[in-house]
């Protein structure tokens, strides 16, 4: 049996491809890949300016940031999007493989959610203001004791590092449905591929 005929391998990566069998609407799709975009450039971003000198470093942090904000603001939108009657098409199919599918995208979700809520958290417990393009936002609260504003940027960098991970595994299931499975997963978060009728 080759690999793309084997049910439990089609089931595995069509859930880790997050596929509900659902064909999603324009803004839906644009707001994926703008979060997709978005996760790239800032983990690249965090990755990367400790390689920089000071003054090129504050600007990427800055910009790691508002870019975080704005992040924020589009997982609020996808999930306000997605919550409103009409833009949430039913499912084709039902049982573990729908459940398992629904459960990798609202990880994510959630996984993102937290980190936004993390980069306020980190910074504001370290006494420092957020920084939106330049608009600076004062710490609301007192800040946190050293070991606690430490661990509070371990647990910033890691869980970027699991969304990371995980969004990989997620692409990688997308490919593997497009390309050797050729079930026209990916297709439904491509507009073009979709309307031209390939797979």
């Amino acid at each position: 049996m080759r690999p793309e005929q084997h049910p439990l391998l089609h089931s595995a990566t069509r859930i880790a491809a997050g596929d509900d069998r659902t064909r999603y609407d324009t803004f839906s799709i644009s707001l994926h890949w703008l979060t997709a975009l978005l996760v790239i450039v800032q983990f690249v971003l965090a990755v990367t300016w400790g390689d920089f000198p000071r003054p090129t470093r504050h600007l990427m942090i800055v910009a790691h940031m508002s870019l975080g904000i704005v992040l924020t603001a589009v997982i609020a939108i996808r999930i306000v999007w997605r919550l409103t009657p009409g833009h949430a098409v039913p499912a084709a199919t039902t049982g573990w493989v729908e459940l398992a599918s629904k459960a990798v995208h609202y990880l994510l979700y959630a996984m993102l959610a937290a980190e936004a809520v993390l980069g306020f958290v980190l910074r504001w417990s370290g006494n420092e203001s957020m920084s939106f393009f330049g608009l600076l936002m004062t710490p609301p609260m007192e800040p946190f004791s050293k070991p606690m504003h430490r661990l509070m940027g371990e647990i910033h960098e890691w869980n970027g590092w699991a969304i990371v991970i995980l969004a990989a595994g997620h692409a990688a299931a997308a490919l593997y449905h497009h390309y050797v499975l050729r079930d026209g997963v990916l297709g439904r978060m491509l507009p073009s591929i979709r309307k031209r009728g390939l797979p």
